[in-house]
C-alpha cells in the first residue's frame, strides 16, 4: 500500500511538471501602421493565440524573427509577465520594427502576389509557479493580400 502511495504521488509531479505545449496561432487583429519611415516603420498588431495547455501559464518573454516570403522583415521582441488562461485564446499586443530596405527589395514580388508565406520562428519563456522554460516556436503559413 505504501509503495502504491508513493508511485501515485510521483507520477501526479512528473504530470504537473511537463512541459508546456507551444501555443497556437489563431489570428490577426487591429493591425495599424504606425509611424512610416525610410530606414524603419512601426507595425502594430493583436495577435490572438490559444492555449492548449491544461493549465494556466505565465508568458514572461518572447524572442522571434519575422519572414515574408523568405524575406527577412524584422526582430519582434516582448518583455513581459502575462497569465494565460488553461485551455483558452489570448490575445498577445505586438510591435515590430520594420527594416525598410530589406522589405524594398521584394516589394515588387508582393504587390504581383495575392499571398504572401509569413513565418515566424523564436522562443517563449513560459511557466508556472515560478519555474520557466524556454519552448521554442516556428509559425509558417500563407496570407492573403488585400491591396487593391
Amino acid at each position: 500500500m505504501k509503495n502504491l502511495l508513493v508511485f501515485g504521488v510521483l507520477a501526479l509531479v512528473l504530470a504537473c511538471c511537463s512541459k508546456p505545449q507551444a501555443f497556437d496561432y489563431r489570428d490577426i487583429k487591429n493591425f495599424k501602421v504606425e509611424s512610416i519611415g525610410y530606414g524603419q516603420t512601426t507595425l502594430s498588431m493583436d495577435l490572438v493565440y490559444y492555449n492548449p495547455n491544461g493549465f494556466g501559464v505565465d508568458l514572461r518573454k518572447v524572442d522571434c524573427d519575422v519572414y515574408v516570403d523568405n524575406t527577412y522583415l524584422g526582430k519582434f521582441q516582448l518583455d513581459t509577465l502575462m497569465h494565460i488562461p488553461r485551455r483558452a485564446e489570448f490575445i498577445l499586443p505586438s510591435r515590430i520594427l520594420v527594416d525598410m530596405k530589406s522589405l524594398l527589395k521584394n516589394s515588387l514580388n508582393m504587390l504581383f502576389s495575392q499571398e504572401v508565406l509569413v513565418n515566424v520562428k523564436g522562443t517563449t519563456r513560459v511557466g508556472k509557479a515560478g519555474i520557466f522554460a524556454t519552448v521554442p516556436f516556428n509559425y509558417e503559413a500563407r496570407h492573403k493580400l488585400a491591396f487593391f
